[in-house]
């Protein structure tokens, strides 16, 4: 997977620019406030068909303009894709692949691999349990169709549900027939979910603890744990059991929708006991053993961006992402930082292909 162009139009600070890519490095320096992450963040808007720093489409707009417009040139598997995100205020956002349009944004998911590490990735630990279960999600969806829309055909039902559930409580009625078939569907649904969720983590967890030893030298031990309703019951007996709970609450409280993965340090939970350093390993691990994953099950190198990580970065850990680059581990880089000098400097002790967008 290789990213040979892209141009942006009205894309957040960007009023019209594009940019070529012949390298296996692509470094944008420059000061803060200046733009280096909009250009990686467009990049993964194209793999994902949304910001990942800020999904609310409107507001990736360019001040005064009603409109913004992504298009970049891909290279897979010998073949051109032409993918090209816009959107317009009052409309709906368009994606095409080679000039045609996707009816549905899920279709594409999985095209682009691509894997982004950023400082921003600290919600993984400090926010709550929808922003781990997205982290599960898109790994999965990138690589199973049928995985994402069952979780969007679920996340509809619940929706329903609860909408149910609310209009019993409102209008001082029940009605278990109708309320079984959502349980039934959500039962179905959600099993599946939970084993796929479970077979994946299986399979990802080793992967995350070889690339923790090696960051940190083996000198912590730390767990990644699955926690579901469904490790103690199916989902319609949770939801016979928790019948009373869900009227009184008027939304649905138990199910795969509640799943957590659990971040912990010799068992204690790393947001508590972690120092910033630690925390910071864990994260780094976390998303290569995404990219390691995604690359064996996928058969291709994911793209990758570096978001202003080198400013966070003690020299150990950097040592490191540049071990694996020499290694030919990684496919094509992109990175954002503050320092041209000091870039330049870990790219070149690489022995890649580089180069350097001064912004």
């Amino acid at each position: 997977m290789f990213l040979k162009k892209i141009s942006l139009f009205n894309y957040k600070n960007f009023s019209e620019v594009s940019y070529d890519f012949d390298a296996k490095i692509n470094c944008f320096v420059g000061k803060n406030g200046i733009g280096k992450t909009n250009v990686l963040d467009a990049i993964y808007h194209l793999a994902y068909g949304k910001s990942y720093f800020n999904p609310i489409a409107a507001q990736n707009i360019k001040h005064g303009e009603d409109f913004f417009v992504i298009d970049g040139e891909f290279e897979k598997a010998k073949r051109s894709e032409q993918i090209v995100s816009s959107f317009k205020k009052g409309q709906k956002k368009i994606l095409k692949r080679n000039g045609k349009q996707y009816e549905k944004f899920s279709d594409h998911v999985g095209l682009i691999p691509l894997v982004i590490i950023s400082p921003s990735d600290s919600d993984l630990i400090i926010e709550g349990s929808e922003t781990r279960r997205r982290f599960i999600d898109s790994v999965i969806s990138q690589l199973d169709s049928t995985y994402l829309q069952q979780l969007i055909q679920y996340q509809k039902i619940i929706s329903q549900r609860n909408a149910l559930l609310k209009y019993f409580a409102l209008n001082h009625v029940f009605d278990n027939d109708t309320l079984s078939i959502y349980n039934e569907q959500l039962n179905q649904l959600g099993q599946s979910i939970f084993e796929k969720r479970k077979h994946f983590l299986n399979d990802f967890i080793p992967i995350f603890n070889k690339h923790h030893q090696a960051i940190t030298g083996s000198i912590e031990t730390v767990q990644l744990v699955y926690e579901s309703h469904l490790f103690e019951n199916d989902i319609l007996t949770l939801l016979e059991h928790n019948l009373a709970k869900d009227r009184a609450l008027q939304y649905t409280s138990v199910g795969v929708h509640k799943d957590d993965l659990s971040f912990q340090i010799e068992n204690y939970p790393i947001k508590k006991f972690g120092s910033q350093g630690q925390q910071k390993s864990f994260l780094i691990a976390l998303k290569f053993a995404q990219f390691e994953f995604v690359k064996k099950q996928s058969g291709e190198k994911p793209i990758l961006l570096f978001d202003d990580i080198f400013d966070k970065l003690d020299e150990t850990r950097v040592s490191k992402i540049v071990e694996m680059v020499n290694q030919d581990e990684f496919g094509q880089l992109f990175i954002s930082d503050t320092h041209p000098e000091r870039t330049e400097a870990i790219v070149k002790s690489t022995h890649q292909s580089y180069k350097l967008f001064n912004l």
